[in-house]
This record gives structure tokens, sequence and C-alpha cells, in this order.
């Protein structure tokens, strides 16, 4: 992928701002996936053919061998075009489930004034408890809310606060890393320490991405085995030396086991000591091939990993 990531998330991050709020007794821990071992895919590695036929698009994710999804496309209180109600019926029509997804918690889910959640963020949690989610996972921070130790401690509290509100709805907020975590420090100390270190683990639960941290100089193992136990989630990549990088750092993502990383290792590390359950493929860059043949790909190479 040349456009970055974060470059999404960002522009999405902006696009929830508008609906209303609306009240739901329909929030249930009964409709959550059970804390157990799964494989599932990030539909963000499959984006393309997601904006152009997300039907066709799942229902060749669920023909591969997929039971679990995670979205990457929340925006004006819809998944990929669908209300929380009628995506999680679509889903349930092809046999997938979503234990998570991504949206950015960010400047517009705050009000200060108030010291509470907006609407926004309150609807975000509404309709991840609608569709079945057990963790609501943002996956990045923006800048301006880790630019100061200070800021980024705030930034800290307000993930526990989410996680009291997520755990309202029989949920779990959560946060996903990228690169950044792992170069920038405050007050002398790795971003990423400071998040681990302040997070709640009754209340936030951590995605690791031992990919996007690999061109910081970061190791997937050495954080599993500083931090054992906090790692619930992971996103399972592999990445090759590449000209520009994802990042921006000179490695892009590839087929699981073709390139440096040695993602069976990691996963099963994180399964033995890193509390992990959740695996999740997330292929970004595809070195010419089609996303969909990557991640069915992906898939097979994962069944074998004993996960």
């Amino acid at each position: 992928m040349k456009n970055s990531r974060r470059k999404f998330i960002q522009n999405a991050s902006l696009a929830i701002m508008g609906a209303s709020l609306k009240p739901s007794a329909l929030w249930s821990s009964t409709n959550h996936v059970a804390s157990k071992n799964l494989i599932g895919v990030q539909l963000y590695s499959v984006r393309a053919e997601m904006k152009t036929n997300p039907m066709e698009t799942l229902t060749a994710l669920s023909k591969m061998g997929f039971e679990y999804v995670e979205h990457a496309n929340y925006m004006n209180r819809k998944f990929y075009g669908w209300t929380a109600t009628e995506f999680k019926k679509v889903l349930e029509g092809l046999g997938l489930k979503m234990p998570s997804g991504h949206t950015v918690m960010g400047t517009i889910h705050w009000d200060n004034t108030k010291k509470d959640f907006t609407d926004a963020w309150k609807r975000t949690v509404e309709d991840a408890a609608i569709v079945g989610q057990q963790y609501v996972i943002s996956p990045s921070i923006d800048d301006k809310l880790r630019s100061t130790y200070d800021g980024l401690r705030q930034q800290i509290d307000a993930f526990n606060k989410s996680g009291e509100l997520c755990k309202a709805s029989g949920m779990k907020f959560g946060y996903h890393n990228h690169d950044f975590e792992f170069k920038e420090k405050l007050n002398g100390t790795l971003m990423y320490d400071l998040i681990l270190q302040h997070t709640d683990p009754n209340l936030v639960v951590h995605q690791l991405d031992f990919g996007n941290m690999y061109g910081a100089g970061a190791r997937g193992d050495e954080w599993i085995n500083k931090y054992p136990g906090r790692f619930q989630s992971l996103h399972v990549k592999d990445e090759i030396k590449a000209e520009k990088g994802e990042m921006n750092d000179g490695y892009e993502s590839t087929i699981l086991g073709e390139g440096v990383v040695d993602p069976k290792a990691i996963a099963l590390l994180a399964k033995k000591i890193g509390g992990a359950h959740h695996f999740i493929i997330e292929q970004e860059s595809y070195q010419g091939l089609a996303p969909l043949d990557c991640v069915k790909r992906d898939l097979a190479i994962m069944k074998t990993w004993g996960i």
C-alpha cells in the first residue's frame, strides 16, 4: 500500500461527526463473541473490494473459510453503507461474526467542558454493541493529542474512561499500535511504555500489530515478554523490504512466512504468555497479487500453526 493507512484512519475519524445519538436498549453481552482463540481478517486488507462490492467481498471471505472479520469503516453510523442492525444481519447471513472493529477515538469524541464523551463516541460504542463486537478498538492517536506528556496522559485517561463506557455494554475498549509509539518519547519514556503502563488492564485491551512496529526497530516478541498478558488481540503480519513502505519505513506487508518477521513464532508466543485469543490477519500490500488471494493464502498458512 502506497497510501498510509494512518491517513485513511485520520480521514475516516473526521467523517463520523454528523449524526445524532439515539439511545438503545439493545446492548447485551449475549451478542458478543466469547473469549476463545479465533482467526479473523481485518477488512482493510480488502479495502478496495469492500468499497466496490462489500456483499460480494464478504461472501468470498466466508466461502474461503473465514468466520470472523474486523471492520475499518464506520462513518455516519454505518458500516460499509449498512446500519449496525443491517450489517449484523448481513454478517449472520454469511456465517460471519465481528468481534472487533477500528474507529479512532479523536478530538471530536471528548467534550472537555462537560468532562464527558460526545454523542459521536457514544454512538460508536452503541453501534459496536448492536453489531456484536467484543472490543471497540482505536487504531491510532491524533498527533495533537500526543504532542506533550500531559496531553498523552489525558488521552490515556480517556482510554480508561472509554473502557468504563464499553464495559457497561459488555465490551472492552482497545488500542492498536502503529510505529510512532516506538519512536517517540515523552519525558524520556517511549510512548508505548506510557500507554501500557497507564491503561487499566481490566478496561483496556491492546491489539499488538507486530508488523507496523518492525520498521521502527521494535520486535513483537520483546514487547510480549516485557508485558505478558497484555495483548488480547494481534494483527498478524509479515514484512518485506520495500522502496517506501506502508509506514514510510522501508517495509511493507506480505504473505505470512515470506518475510522477515517470523509471525508464527510471535503469534504462538502471544498465545502462550501474551494473553492473545484474537488473531487478526492484516495484509496491506500484495506484490502484484489479488488481495483476496493473499488473505486466502494467509488463512491457510495460519491454520497450520495450531492457534
